[in-house]
Formats: structure tokens, sequence, C-alpha cells
């Protein structure tokens, strides 16, 4: 499998540290409102990246965290008279929903950054002791210039920087030693969250918040660090700077950026009108129709959002809809059980298409030509599976457009997702039970998921569910 790496700016083959495991970063979002569709497409590009990973027979630990203490939460807060913490938690909520209706499987741990700070305070502090840091009036500061690499992952030039790009630079400049070192930490203001730190009362930059967290669940070297292109710089730049300065390792061996998205070829902006929550799409669509399109184009090229593509989208899912019910209805149907002659060598056709969408995924993630093959495959079967077919030949090009459409994400087979809500909704009243200290119901609900084959686990992040 080969990755497109911003690092390096080419492909490259996927090699991980440990064989067998991929640990993997994805930055998450700022939880101070609903989520919008450009937040979609990450989450979407890197789960699919997950899925194909964990199809591939690796062992994934997917890190993906929620940003809860921010000027924008905190100005939330403010307009609604609540705490930052009241936000912050709600719309995470709301954000869990969303991914879910969008089929983007829970990460393996999804760390906050109010519950890390601990870390931040150790890790500016090594920074401090190692010369890459300093505190000036409650702020603390990492010193840029130290870092003779900074710019390796943006390809940016520091003198460039400072004479033509002021992204860096934030107030409070006669205090700083170089006008590009950006924050650490930085001193409370009235009425915002804080924690005692050895330089004053105060909250971490944005920056060392992701560091902290990839170190604390992956290690001080990871695999795979992905989000949106806009966080190339200076965000993972700056993550870069910090954490191999203080690890003295390189961070992370593969960075992996999706391009933007545009809404009717201009650039999402509420100012313009044309700024799209997650769940107002969800109001007109089926959110599989979301995922579908964000996965119709190559995570790397820009993605134009409008109502008419959404519509070919739809079309497009239910055509794969439509396929998989006509499936079932000749299984249901056949009274022929095992292969006719000559389906024998129909069948064995099936390896090519799983071949050529193996193909397009090793081949930098290429989910568009990946759902082309699966196109090619309804093609395949509305064309060589008739009511004369063997149920053994239905099945089996069946169970082949089902499992590479899973691999992408896609739930084509209905039945399998109102299951799917079921027993999310027994989940709940075993919570319920629980929570009532009624734990023979709970445990009766328990038995009756795992005669469906349905195994629970309990975890910080909540109830998980696996098929066995």
């Amino acid at each position: 499998m080969k990755l497109y790496n911003t690092l390096t700016k080419k492909k490259e083959e996927f090699i991980p540290l440990e064989e067998g495991k991929v640990k993997m970063y994805v930055c998450g979002p700022t939880v101070y409102n609903f989520i919008h569709i450009g937040n979609a497409r990450p989450m979407i590009v890197f789960d699919t990246a997950r899925r194909y990973m964990e199809y591939k027979g690796y062992d994934v630990n997917f890190v993906s965290n929620f940003t809860d203490v921010d000027d924008k939460i905190i100005a939330k807060a403010m307009e609604e008279g609540v705490s930052s913490e009241e936000i912050s938690q709600r719309y995470i909520a709301e954000c869990k929903k969303d991914m879910a209706d969008m089929n983007v499987r829970a990460a393996t741990t999804h760390p906050l950054a109010t519950r890390e700070i601990d870390g931040m305070l150790e890790m500016i502090q090594n920074l401090i002791d190692k010369g890459y840091a300093y505190a000036a009036n409650g702020t603390v500061y990492f010193r840029t210039r130290k870092f003779t690499e900074y710019g390796k992952l943006s390809h940016k030039n520091l003198d460039d920087l400072r004479s033509g790009n002021r992204a860096l630079q934030v107030t409070g400049e006669e205090q700083k030693e170089d006008p590009l070192d950006f924050v650490l930490w930085k001193p409370k203001k009235e009425g915002e969250p804080a924690w005692p730190s050895t330089w004053g009362e105060g909250r971490p930059g944005w920056h060392i918040e992701c560091s902290v967290m990839a170190k604390r669940y992956l290690g001080a070297e990871i695999d795979i660090h992905a989000g949106g292109e806009d966080l190339v710089f200076p965000h993972h730049e700056n993550e870069i700077a910090q954490s191999e300065c203080c690890n003295g390792k390189v961070f992370a061996r593969y960075w992996l950026h999706n391009a933007f998205l545009n809404i009717d070829n201009r650039k999402m902006s509420k100012s313009l009108g044309n700024f799209f929550t997650v769940r107002e799409v969800g109001d007109k669509y089926d959110l599989q129709v979301l995922r579908f399109f964000m996965l119709s184009a190559h995570y790397r090229s820009p993605l134009n959002f409008s109502a008419e593509i959404m519509e070919s989208s739809k079309n497009a899912l239910d055509r794969i809809v439509t396929a998989v019910n006509r499936l079932k209805d000749v299984i249901a149907a056949s009274d022929q059980a095992v292969l006719l002659p000559a389906e024998e060598t129909q069948a064995a056709e099936l390896k090519e298409y799983r071949s050529r969408f193996d193909a397009a995924m090793d081949d930098d993630l290429n989910t568009a030509d990946a759902i082309s093959v699966i196109f090619e495959l309804v093609k395949f079967a509305n064309t060589m599976v008739t009511e004369e077919s063997s149920k053994s030949y239905a099945q089996a090009v069946l169970a082949e457009i089902e499992e590479l459409s899973d691999i992408m994400g896609l739930i084509v087979n209905k039945e399998a997702e109102d299951l799917d809500a079921e027993i999310e909704v027994l989940i709940e009243q075993r919570q319920a039970a629980r929570k009532e200290r009624n734990f023979q119901r709970a445990d009766e609900i328990r038995d009756q998921l795992l005669a469906q084959g349905i195994v629970l686990e309990d975890t910080r992040e909540g109830v998980k569910w696996k098929r066995v």
C-alpha cells in the first residue's frame, strides 16, 4: 500500500513502525456547535482508511480528539450564560450522533483536551528545561528558530514567514524573543476556564494539546497523523516542532491531508450563506448519501458540494441498494442450492473485482476508483444473476458487493442497518436499567444480545458492541 506523504510530497510504501499494527492520530473538531460538512470530510475519509487497513489485517489504534477548550467554546458559553464544559459536552454528544449517522466508527480513544492538562504542563516544562521554550509574564512561548527543521512539513522558510507571512504572529509581540515564536501556555482572562501552573493560572495553546494526546495514547512515535489540509500550517508544523524537540524522535512517519470542500464552487462561509451543518444535510438526505459523495472523489482532490451532486450521489447509492435487494430476492426464491456448472467460471471472476478494488485502495486510498469497481460488480450482478441462478451463486455475488461496500463504510443492506438501530435501542435500555440499579434487567438484555451474536464492552467512552 502506498500513501502520499505531505512531508516528502510523494507516494511512499506504507511500512508501520511495528509489524501488523498501525498507530494513527486524526485531529478532531472543536466542539462549540454542530459539525459542518467540512468537518465531515476528514472524518469519513480517515474512517475509510482505518477500515481498509483493518481489512488488510492491521490492528489499528485510531485516536481522534475533541478540542473542548477554545476561544469559540468560551464565547458560546458566555453568550448562553453557561459553562464551557456544558457547551463542549453538549456538542460532543451531538457530534457523536452525526458520526454514527455517517457510519463513522468511534475511535479507539476520543481524548478530551481538558482531561490531559497534566501531560501538557509536563511537556511544556520539558521544552523549557531543554531550552526550546521560555516564559514571559504568564505566557510560555516556543522558540521556533531553535528547531532547525521548522517548516519541513509545510515546506515554508522561516525568513520568508518573517518578512511576508504573519500567520504565526500573535498579540504580545513585545515580550517575545522572535515574532514567529508561538504560544504553548496562555494566562487566564476574566471569566475563562483556567488551570494552575508554574507560570500562573491559564490554559494551553491549541497546538500542544494534540502533541500530548498523541503521545499519551499512541506513543512518542506514530505511524500516521492526518487531518484537513488547512491544518498543515501552522498546527501540524507546530506539533512536529514541539513533539520532536520534547521526545527526541520523529513524531509521525506519514502525514495525510484531505483537500478542501467547496460549496457550489465557492469556499464555505456563513457570510456567503452557503454554510451547511451535517445535521442540516441529514434533514434532506440519508447521511449515507453524504458519505458516498465524500468518497466519490480522491481525498486529496478538492470536492464541490451542490444539490445536483447530492441528488446524483443519492441515485448512485440507490443503484447499489437496488442491486442488493434484487440479489436477496433471487436467493429467497431459488430452489437450486449448489453452483451450476456454468456459474463456476463466472463466480471465479469475482476475484478480479476484488483484486482491482484492492489495487485502487492500495494506490493512496483511491476511493473513487474503488467505488467504480463496486459499480462494475453491480453491473455484473444485474447481468449475470437471473431468476434461474443458484442460491450459492447469488449469495457469492451479494457477499462481494456487501463486503466491498462495508470497507467503504456504505450500508447497502438496509436490513442490517435496521438491526443496528435495534441493537442501539437495546443498549440504551440496558444503560437505563443499570442507572436504575435494575441489574437483573441489564443482564437479561446483555444475554439477549449475546444470543444474537452481539458482544458488549463497557469502556470509558461508553458502551461499544461488536458481532462475533
